[in-house]
């Protein structure tokens, strides 16, 4: 198994910055791709940044140029950076690791409001 965990979410002004970090603990030799998805209230989970092992990247067009995942080998870690934020980005953001099996952190909460 694998757990994640998530942290680095928090209310932030449109136009603002944020980084979020995902710790991978476990087997974490069975991981592949690593992903961040996000629910808003109302609205169905989407995915909004992937990696492969080998450090390719996607990401859809609603955030392509403003968000970035980027993942630290060493730290077992994932991170997405996410800049020029809006209204609309507001929701809980999940990582997800995907492999052998596929498994979710808890969630963190991003509010971007002025």
């Amino acid at each position: 198994q694998v757990q994640l965990v998530e942290s680095g979410g928090g209310l932030v002004q449109p136009g603002g910055s944020l980084r979020l970090s995902c710790a991978a603990s476990g087997s974490i030799f069975s991981i592949n791709v690593m992903s961040w998805y996000r629910q808003a209230p109302g609205k169905e989970r989407e995915l909004v940044a992937a990696i492969s092992s080998g450090g390719v990247t996607s990401y859809p067009d609603s955030v392509k140029g403003r968000f970035t995942i980027s993942r630290d080998n060493a730290k077992n870690t994932v991170y997405l950076q996410m800049n020029s934020l809006k209204p609309e980005d507001t929701a809980v953001y999940y990582c997800k690791s995907s492999g052998y099996g596929s498994y979710w952190g808890q969630g963190t909460q991003v509010t971007v409001s002025s």
